[in-house]
């Protein structure tokens, strides 16, 4: 059946079919052409800027993506919450850069110790209060965090005046057993 359908074909196309013959010499001619130089193969001139940018949009593109992955927001503390509350934190502020000039004014060889002791209490509360801060962020001014972070302040004024006051009871004490 395939035969007929092609045997078929044929015979619609028979007209249709270039049956001349070339001229004469054509095939010299087309061999002369294949082996001149006029169809010299010319290589694809390669371009060397278009990895170069691949590369250098790809370098763009990470670096940008690291930048972003990696951009903190802008932590908040107190003042940056109301009026009120950035005037409570400029209190505070005072009051401790007030409290340690004091300690500072009281520091002698025999006190180096309860004062280098009181420092490094100052120091852990300052870093309670540094997470207080990235946590003041994330919770978006929740009022507990804002109470912890009075709180924080508090504690340090209480530690630099307990220390003040221990330090004045040892003058007292050394001065009565004299």
């Amino acid at each position: 059946m395939k035969k007929d359908n092609i045997d078929q074909l044929f015979k619609n196309l028979n007209q249709d079919f270039d049956i001349e013959t070339p001229n004469l010499g054509h095939e010299q001619r087309f061999l002369d052409r294949l082996n001149s130089n006029s169809l010299v193969e010319t290589k694809p001139k390669k371009s060397y800027w278009k990895p170069l940018l691949a590369v250098a949009a790809s370098i763009v593109l990470c670096f940008s993506l690291f930048t972003i992955l990696h951009q903190k927001p802008e932590v908040k503390d107190l003042a940056s919450v109301s009026p009120e509350l950035s005037k409570t934190q400029d209190f505070f502020t005072s009051a401790i850069a007030q409290e340690l000039s004091k300690l500072n004014e009281e520091r002698t060889p025999e006190t180096e110790a309860l004062i280098a002791d009181a420092l490094k209490q100052i120091a852990l509360l300052e870093k309670d209060y540094q997470t207080l801060k990235t946590d003041l962020t994330e919770s978006g001014n929740d009022k507990r965090v804002i109470y912890a972070m009075i709180s924080n302040f508090q504690s340090r004024i209480d530690v630099l005046q307990n220390v003040i006051t221990n330090i004045e009871n040892m003058k007292q004490l050394k001065q009565t057993t004299l």
